[in-house]
């Protein structure tokens, strides 16, 4: 029963870390498209 406990919390811990790292991504994502320098070309 501990070791099922176990792996039930390290999944948990597992996707809670994955779900984490793909918001910062899609948070960098978002800014990089925000402050995109388009512009600059057609100065």
């Amino acid at each position: 029963m501990n070791r099922l406990l176990l792996v039930a919390v390290a999944a948990l811990g597992a996707a809670a870390l994955v779900k984490k790292l793909q918001d910062q991504q899609a948070e960098r994502d978002l800014w990089a498209e925000a402050t995109d320098d388009v512009a600059a070309g057609q100065r």
